[in-house]
């Protein structure tokens, strides 16, 4: 099983959300994606992908991150 979640801009290039399987095993996989002279887009080495309950860890890594940006005050 292969399925793109999300696709999202970065620039020139894309970052891949996806779902995929490897010896009976389900991972979710985020990979930055450039696009090749034929117009096909290429995965490139950076990225990473693994199993969901490590991938939660992340997700809720990155929320904490997002609540502390969000809580600070800037004065410009």
């Amino acid at each position: 099983m292969e399925k793109v979640v999300k696709d999202i801009e970065k620039g020139q290039d894309l970052i891949r959300i996806e779902l995929s399987e490897f010896r009976g095993k389900q991972y979710v996989g985020a990979r930055i994606y450039y696009m090749n002279d034929k117009g096909d887009w290429k995965p490139t080495r950076k990225g990473f992908t693994l199993v969901p309950e490590k991938m939660e860890e992340v997700r809720d890594a990155i929320n904490e991150a997002l609540q502390e940006l969000d809580g600070q005050v800037t004065s410009d």
